[in-house]
């Protein structure tokens, strides 16, 4: 961390009712990560998951960029496991979470940045912002995800391309292969995505953690996936919320959900 940092403003915090709108911010890095902004995400993160009150996270960058990836200059003065690992990136991208979140990707989302905008749950993109995997031109992979994640993501041979050239594809191209679910323009990502994660926010907070649950599974290739889905439709079939959205549906109204 440099001089000109304070640790609590490595992330920007900003709440819009039942959702919150991440910032990453180190401009002056392109919003590449170190130990320290990493450890403010994950932490940050870990808070809002357990506050039933948060709906919906909203994942973005300060400036014109998104995330540039690992800072590679804490990496050449040895500090790349702490950031990988002990409350790394690792931490963010496989963490089994209650909350979704959505990127705003309103410019470049490279390396270990691209593997975070992976580990979100909806993305919304600059239709020209550049995504990929450069770390085998920096003697590196990409080990959060980038590897692993994408060939289940996206058609193998797109997935090859980019780990193995290493050369960023557009937003655009993105889209079509079915990574990202909406692109814009670079003023439009942030409100577009403010608006998926106000629909997210206006659904039964409930059912949306039993959703996100079998989906992660799902993801996951886990083999218990029939069983955790039964136990989610069990407690969904008993709850309030479950009653109070057929009531609703029948009276023709707005549901109240409790989260019970």
């Amino acid at each position: 961390m440099t001089g000109d940092e304070q640790p609590e403003l490595l992330v920007e915090t900003r709440a819009n009712g039942a959702i919150v709108i991440l910032t990453l911010n180190r401009p002056h890095k392109r919003n590449a990560f170190n130990a320290s902004l990493l450890t403010t995400l994950t932490k940050t993160i870990s808070l809002l998951d357990d506050d039933p009150a948060i709906r919906a996270i909203v994942l973005t960058g300060t400036g014109k960029v998104f995330c540039a990836g690992m800072d590679l200059a804490d990496v050449a003065q040895g500090g790349g496991e702490k950031i990988v690992f002990e409350g790394g990136i690792l931490d963010f991208v496989r963490r089994e979470r209650r909350t979704p979140i959505i990127a705003a990707v309103q410019g470049a989302a490279m390396a270990g940045g691209f593997e975070i905008m992976l580990a979100c749950d909806m993305v919304v993109a600059a239709k020209d912002a550049p995504l990929g995997l450069p770390e085998v031109s920096v003697g590196l992979i990409a080990g959060a995800g980038g590897v692993s994640y994408l060939p289940n993501r996206i058609p193998a041979a797109l997935a090859r391309e980019v780990a193995l050239i290493g050369a960023p594809v557009t937003a655009q191209r993105a889209y079509e292969a079915g990574l990202v679910n909406q692109i814009t323009t670079a003023e439009d990502v942030l409100p577009t995505a403010i608006a998926m994660a106000e629909q997210v926010a206006a659904n039964a907070p409930l059912a949306v953690t039993a959703t996100m649950r079998i989906l992660q599974h799902a993801l996951a290739g886990s083999t218990d996936l029939n069983k955790i889905n039964d136990e989610e439709l069990r407690r969904m079939i008993g709850s309030a919320d479950a009653n109070e959205g057929a009531r609703a549906f029948k009276e023709r109204r707005a549901p109240n959900w409790t989260g019970v």
